[in-house]
């Protein structure tokens, strides 16, 4: 294992303790794992801007039968080739999270995409405007439930 890598990890185990689980590559397709609380997600996203990395992806899953979402920001490390998963949860019945994009300008259209597809909301972001969707759907397709 990297030492760089591993110091990462540790730095982000004292900083985000709801857990960080260093991942076997080649089973995964990512490095590090950690699960923030939704208030750290900002946080988390400045911690790994200051290290060099970019951002992916940024993407919902419906835990329906927990009454959740998560929402998985991945990052990425050009000089390293490094990939973290950063993974929080929020409650289906208020979906919001901080937005990362003054971090990550990148992120502005992958958390409208999330808001499109979810309907999870991103406070603070500056146009929550639907990306994908009619500007009229009140529908959010990637929801468990949506019927069509």
């Amino acid at each position: 294992m990297n030492a760089d890598l591993a110091a990462l990890a540790e730095r982000c185990a004292v900083l985000f303790p709801e857990g960080v689980q260093l991942i076997d590559y080649a089973k995964r397709g990512f490095h590090l794992d950690l699960k923030v609380d939704p208030s750290q997600v900002v946080e988390a996203a400045r911690l790994f801007e200051g290290e060099g990395f970019a951002i992916d992806t940024l993407t919902g899953v419906d835990w329906i039968k927990e009454e959740q979402f998560e929402v998985v920001y991945d990052y990425y490390h050009p000089r390293h080739a490094w990939r973290v998963a950063v993974r929080t949860r929020i409650p289906r019945d208020n979906p919001t999270l901080p937005t990362i994009s003054p971090v990550f300008p990148g992120a502005n259209w992958h958390e409208r995409e999330a808001r499109d597809f979810f309907g999870i909301h991103f406070a603070g972001h500056p146009n929550m405007e639907p990306l994908l969707l009619p500007e009229d759907a009140d529908y959010h397709p990637l929801r468990k439930d949506f019927a069509a």
